[in-house]
């Protein structure tokens, strides 16, 4: 079983990117970061030799995705739905559906069972996610609905799935600390078995940047 690594970005847009750290970086510093932070999720995910799809926002042809996919050799995606919870169900619907035929409505597919390759969702603010967290995640979905990545912030950094259901995405009080608990509550509800990695941190808020690596520091 071959998972594939679904990586959510933004474009490096000063103003519009890593916007909670504007006051400790400035417009252009928090862009400059994401540039940063992107290109080391893809070189780690590209470590993991796992098959890659960069789901981007705003626009998959902002110069930096279109070097991106040139350089990596990946493919760029366009991400879709008003809020994180929608463009994440959208894109995993449409991963999961590649491979078995075309899938004219995407949401069709939710709770469709084991169909395609499973999928890894991960954003680009957790650097100290490793390619063997990765595989891991990958191998555990052979025996295992789900695999969370929780986050110390009370978020999660990778959400792994073999199948789906809208209660995963929908509702979930997006950018708190109660996603986790709130994920986890929805699992369990839903009678799926799952495997939780290693609590890591993500780079979002300015007490964050104590996290980030000395090869990412401004």
């Amino acid at each position: 079983m071959t998972a594939r690594i679904l990586v959510f970005a933004k474009a490096p847009i000063p103003g519009r990117a890593k916007t909670r750290l504007i006051p400790a970086l400035g417009a252009v510093g928090a862009a400059m970061l994401q540039q940063r932070l992107t290109l080391h999720t893809l070189v780690t995910a590209s470590r993991s030799r796992l098959p890659t799809q960069l789901w981007c926002h705003p626009d998959p042809r902002h110069p930096f995705f279109t070097a991106c996919a040139d350089g990596f050799g990946i493919p760029c995606r366009s991400q879709q739905g008003d809020d994180l919870g929608a463009r994440m169900q959208y894109a995993a619907t449409v991963a999961l559906g590649e491979g078995v035929g075309p899938i004219s409505h995407p949401a069709s597919a939710t709770d469709a069972g084991e169909i395609g390759d499973p999928v890894l969702l991960i954003g680009t603010d957790c650097p100290d996610l490793a390619a063997a967290d990765l595989t891991t995640a990958a191998e555990s979905l052979a025996d295992n609905d789900a695999v969370l990545g929780p986050a110390l912030d009370g978020g999660y950094y990778l959400l792994g799935l073999r199948r789906l259901h809208p209660s995963l995405f929908e509702g979930i009080p997006w950018g708190t600390d109660a996603v986790l608990a709130e994920t986890r509550r929805r699992l369990a509800a839903l009678g799926w078995r799952w495997r939780e990695l290693a609590s890591l941190a993500d780079i979002d808020r300015p007490e964050d940047l104590a996290f980030l690596p000395p090869c990412l520091r401004p």
